[in-house]
């Protein structure tokens, strides 16, 4: 967890240092909330290309690195023939399906197959699913399996929670109220927060019409990038 204050109190002081102008908490909720969404969408198109790197000691800390950011929005639930994945609470993707084990630990990893190959898998006795070898997939928002009978177990990946930075009127200025039923802090690592500041601040600067702090901000995503390469 991120603090959605420090964020904030760091965004102002850079955006007020020199008199850019102020970011209401409307507005802050606003970029928090769209910065949050767009660094935790990279995650996955970084891990697909980390994935796609040569296997070495480098691909597994680039792997392993971003699977720690991923890893507190995955969960464990039970899951259906037939159940719509949107209705699992906070479900942003599916992660992996596998045959609930005996005991604690998990049982056989389901495969899955496209909507449109099933026909030919079923047809072919190589491909056709068994207990031992079940098969899942996804029509229309709809999980299917195929034998229906079993005890599945989804890894999903949910939603980061929405930011929202919260707050009374004292003398007409925002004084911030963590104590509000509404109040939501960042869901992601605190490795993350510097970055979450760079973003908020190049939305900022859009709505600012401040091409310096934008450039600012620009530059220093740059050099958070050019460190994690390293």
């Amino acid at each position: 967890m991120i603090s959605v204050n420090e964020v904030y109190q760091t965004v102002l002081a850079i955006a007020n240092k020199e008199q850019r102008g102020y970011i209401t908490p409307q507005e802050f909720n606003l970029f928090a909330n769209q910065a949050q969404q767009s660094i935790f969408e990279q995650y996955f198109y970084d891990l697909d290309v980390a994935k796609r790197l040569p296997f070495n000691n480098d691909y597994s800390s680039k792997v392993n690195l971003i699977e720690d950011k991923i890893y507190p929005f995955k969960f464990s639930t039970q899951v259906s023939d037939g159940d719509f994945l949107d209705n699992l609470q906070g479900f942003y993707r599916l992660a992996e399906v596998y045959v609930k084990g005996t005991n604690t630990g998990e049982g056989t990893v389901v495969e899955e197959v496209d909507a449109f190959d099933v026909i030919r898998t079923q047809n072919s006795p190589l491909t056709k699913a068994t207990s031992e070898r079940p098969i899942y997939y996804i029509e229309s928002g709809q999980i299917k399996f195929i034998p229906e009978s079993e005890d599945y177990q989804a890894y999903i990946i949910t939603r980061p929670n929405r930011v929202n930075w919260t707050y009374i009127v004292v003398n007409d200025k925002p004084l911030y109220n963590p104590a509000s039923s509404s109040h939501n802090d960042f869901s992601l690592v605190r490795s993350e927060q510097h970055k979450l500041v760079v973003k908020i601040l190049q939305l900022s600067g859009v709505l600012l019409k401040d091409n310096a702090l934008v450039q600012a901000a620009t530059s220093e995503e740059v050099k958070n990038i050019q460190l994690e390469k390293q």
